[in-house]
């Protein structure tokens, strides 16, 4: 029987521990492939459920970071009505420590990239949008359903926007800086006068904001003006045919608010 002395037991080589950190950078290596090149499809699902359907990048390509996709305004999940916009939505995402910034190129209806920055702020998010200006079919509108696909409008919506956010704080929204769309030559299936006039929605943000609706010229008269409380939103407005326009115009009128007589009274909220 031999035996060891002491000394040569604690002289033998002890277990190689390089394997662990093998292992390790191997997870590391894994989780930031994952996450640097995530497909573009994981976003568009997650559009998709956020907007219950109702906005949808279609055939979407690249990474979640840099991609490019078709974007189709839906009446959402399960809903017959859609429309695409043309061409492609090509977009850029840079995460940093404060939020995530975002480049959304859309040839069709902007004439430079739309920038926007994602923060996260108490129980929700802050959205920040770039000053800039952009104009979009009215047609997409028809793809979201009711009462847009009865009303089937047509014309231009020319947005603009001014030191315009949006803050969620659980189930409160603030809003504050200026948004204004101008809807020019509107034009609707349910009346025979193409165009019917122009409009613009003016939307004030701060502590109280205010919408207001006014016809800058046509046959259909609307105004109107309303208030967002936080989580809910109220408005009230009137419209009605210039004189020698009521023909044309009853069956729309009919439909886009209660009749008064003459008149058309919209209440929402």
């Amino acid at each position: 029987m031999v035996t060891r002395s002491p000394l040569s037991a604690l002289s033998e080589p002890k277990p190689r521990r390089g394997w662990r950190w093998a292992l390790l950078g191997i997870v590391i290596g894994a989780v930031l492939a994952v996450v640097l090149f995530a497909p573009a499809r994981w976003l568009a699902s997650a559009l998709s459920s956020w907007t219950q359907g109702r906005l949808l990048l279609v055939n979407p390509r690249g990474t979640v970071w840099n991609g490019a996709a078709a974007v189709v305004f839906a009446s959402g999940t399960g809903g017959t009505q859609a429309v695409s916009l043309p061409g492609l939505l090509h977009w850029r995402l840079r995460p940093s420590f404060s939020g995530i910034f975002a480049s959304l190129d859309l040839p069709c209806c902007a004439p430079r990239p739309l920038e926007l920055k994602a923060s996260p702020r108490g129980n929700g998010v802050l959205l920040d949008w770039q000053d800039g200006r952009s104009r979009w079919p009215a047609t997409m509108l028809t793809g979201l359903g009711a009462p847009w696909n009865t009303l089937k409008l047509d014309g231009a919506l020319d947005l603009s926007t001014k030191a315009f956010s949006l803050q969620w704080d659980g189930p409160v929204l603030r809003i504050a800086g200026q948004a204004t769309l101008d809807a020019t030559d509107v034009s609707s299936s349910l009346s025979t006068l193409k165009p019917m006039g122009s409009y613009r929605l003016s939307l004030e943000g701060g502590n109280s904001p205010t919408l207001l609706l006014s016809t800058r010229e046509g046959s259909l008269q609307l105004n109107g003006s309303g208030s967002w409380n936080g989580t809910a939103f109220r408005f009230n407005g009137e419209a009605s045919a210039a004189a020698g326009r009521e023909d044309a115009l009853s069956n729309l009128l009919n439909i886009i608010g209660r009749r008064d007589n003459a008149r058309s009274i919209i209440t929402l909220g």
